[in-house]
C-alpha cells in the first residue's frame, strides 16, 4: 500500500489564500474592483520606479506580491477562537502578537494567526487579524447572558473541518485529497449568511450597545469582514478609488508617506449596507453593515527603540489634533503627522544607523566573488559592497490603525468608553497557548540572515 505524502501546511495556506479571495470577489463585487486598481497601481509603481522593483527583486517580495492579503474575523466564545487556532495551525499559521483594542473604544482583544518564517512567509504571507469579543464588558448582564446564550448555540465549523483538523493533529498532516476537501470545509466559515440568529428588536438591542457587538453576535457564522490586497502606494490608490466607484475613508491610518515607508498604513471603503432576514420575519426586510474593502501598504518593521519613537511621534500628532481623525478634519491630521514625523529618520541608513528598524543582510555578487570574507565585521562587509541591506517587511498590525478602521466602518457613534481593560491573560486562555513576541521573530530573521551571509561569505555554505 502507497502512503500518501502530506501535502506542505504552506501550500494549503496558499490555496485556502486564492479561494477566500475568490469566494469574496463573489460576495463583495466592490473587492474585485479594488484588487484591479491594485494590481494597476502596482504595475505603475514597479514600471516607473526601478528602485523599487530591484529592492523587491533583491528580497524575492516580487513574487508574492500579488497573493498577499490579510483577513479579518472576529468570534464570540473561548471554544470558537481555540478551534480557530487549530484550525489555522493545519495551515502553518501561529497566533502572533496581543493587540488590545479597548482602549479605543472596541470591545474586543486580538492576534493575528500567519505564518512565522520568512520561507514560508514567501511561499504564501496570508494573516487573518482575529478578534474575540470581550463580553464581560456588556455593563448590562441581562443583555450580557441573552448574548452568550445566543453564541452557546451555534457551531461555526462543519463536522467535516473539524473531523479533518482533529485528523491533521493525530497524523502530522493531510494527504492531497483530504487538503483538497479541507479547503473546501474550512471556507465555510468565513462564509456570509444573509439571515440572523436573533429578532428584528434583539438585533438592534444589540446594536445600540455596540454594533461590534452585534455583528459578532447575531449571525450564524462570524464571516471575512474584510480581505486587504498590499499596494506599493496607497496614496495612489486612495486618489483612485472615486474614480472607480469606490468611496475610501477620509484617513489614511498609520505612520504618514515617506520615501522609506514603515510599518503599515491602511485605508479603506465604507461597510456595505447588506440585506438580511430576521428571525421573526419571512423575508429579507432588514440590513446590516459590517464588510469593507480595505488595502495596505507595508514598510519596515520598527525595533522597540523604532517603535517607541514611532507611538512618540503619532499620539503628539493625535494630541494636537485633539478628536478622532474624520473628514472635516483630516488635512490638518494629515498635516500634523508630516510634521512631527520629520523626527524620524527617512532614509535606510539612517534607520538602520540608530537601529530602529531590522533589516535582511545579503551576500553580493562582488562579496561572494571576493570569497573568504568570514572574519570580516559586518559594517565593514556592508561598507565595501560585500553585504547589502534591505528594510524587513513588517508583518504585522497596528491597535490604533485596526480601531481607526473599524471606527471608520461602524461609524463614530459606536464607539465606547471602555477604559484600560487590557486582560492578555484571558485571551491566551481562551486561545489556549500563549501568544508569539513578533519583535523576536523579526530579531531572529536578523540574525539568520546576518548568519547565512557571512557563511556564504567564508565558503560554508
Amino acid at each position: 500500500m502507497t502512503v500518501q505524502p502530506f501535502v506542505s501546511p504552506d501550500l494549503i495556506r496558499q490555496r485556502f489564500s486564492k479561494a477566500m479571495s475568490d469566494m469574496y470577489r463573489e460576495e463583495v463585487p466592490l473587492y474585485g474592483a479594488l484588487m484591479e486598481l491594485v494590481e494597476q497601481t502596482n504595475r505603475s509603481v514597479l514600471d516607473r520606479d526601478t528602485q523599487i522593483a530591484r529592492q523587491l527583486e533583491s528580497t524575492g517580495e516580487i513574487e508574492r506580491l500579488d497573493m498577499e492579503r490579510h483577513g479579518a474575523i472576529r468570534v464570540g466564545t473561548a471554544t470558537e477562537l481555540a478551534t480557530l487556532a487549530r484550525l489555522f495551525a493545519v495551515m502553518g499559521m501561529q497566533p502572533v502578537g496581543y493587540y488590545d483594542l479597548t482602549p479605543a473604544g472596541v470591545p474586543v482583544h486580538s492576534t493575528a494567526f500567519r505564518a512565522v518564517h520568512e520561507d514560508s512567509l514567501q511561499v504564501s504571507p496570508f494573516r487573518v487579524f482575529t478578534s474575540l469579543l470581550r463580553l464581560e464588558l456588556i455593563k448590562d448582564l441581562e443583555l450580557r447572558t441573552f448574548a452568550e446564550s445566543v453564541l452557546a448555540k451555534r457551531s461555526i465549523f462543519t463536522p467535516t473541518a473539524l473531523r479533518l483538523i482533529s485528523q491533521a493533529e493525530t497524523a502530522g498532516g493531510l494527504a492531497e485529497s483530504e487538503a483538497q476537501e479541507f479547503v473546501l470545509q474550512a471556507l465555510e466559515t468565513f462564509r456570509w449568511h444573509h439571515s440572523a440568529t436573533v429578532t428584528a428588536a434583539q438585533y438592534q438591542t444589540l446594536s445600540a450597545q455596540h454594533r461590534l457587538i452585534a455583528d459578532v453576535v447575531a449571525f450564524k457564522g462570524p464571516h471575512i469582514n474584510h480581505l486587504t490586497p498590499r499596494t506599493l502606494d496607497i496614496d495612489r490608490v486612495q486618489e483612485q478609488m472615486p474614480a472607480h466607484g469606490i468611496t475610501p475613508k477620509a484617513v489614511i491610518e498609520g505612520p504618514p508617506r515617506r520615501q522609506c515607508p514603515i510599518l503599515l498604513r491602511q485605508t479603506s471603503f465604507k461597510a456595505l449596507d447588506e440585506p438580511i432576514a430576521f428571525t421573526d420575519q419571512d423575508e429579507i426586510r432588514g440590513s446590516h453593515s459590517a464588510r469593507f474593502g480595505e488595502i495596505e501598504q507595508r514598510g519596515a518593521a520598527l525595533t522597540p527603540k523604532g517603535r517607541a519613537l514611532y507611538d512618540l511621534l503619532l499620539n503628539a500628532a493625535r494630541d494636537e489634533l485633539g478628536d478622532f481623525p474624520n473628514e472635516a478634519n483630516a488635512a490638518h491630521y494629515n498635516a500634523l503627522m508630516t510634521q512631527h514625523f520629520g523626527e524620524f529618520p527617512d532614509s535606510v541608513e539612517g534607520m538602520r544607523e540608530q537601529e530602529l528598524a531590522y533589516f535582511r543582510y545579503f551576500a553580493t555578487e562582488k562579496g561572494l566573488a571576493a570569497g573568504g570574507l568570514g572574519d570580516a565585521s559586518l559594517e565593514q562587509l556592508l561598507r565595501d559592497g560585500y553585504v547589502k541591506a534591505e528594510p524587513l517587511v513588517y508583518e504585522d498590525f497596528l491597535p490604533v490603525s485596526a480601531a481607526g478602521i473599524f471606527h471608520s466602518n461602524l461609524g463614530d457613534a459606536a464607539q465606547t468608553h471602555y477604559g484600560e481593560h487590557s486582560n492578555r491573560k484571558a485571551f491566551e486562555q481562551a486561545l489556549g497557548r500563549t501568544t508569539i513576541d513578533e519583535l523576536g521573530l523579526y530579531a531572529e530573521t536578523q540574525k539568520r540572515s546576518i548568519d547565512e551571509s557571512l557563511a556564504a561569505l567564508s565558503g560554508n555554505r
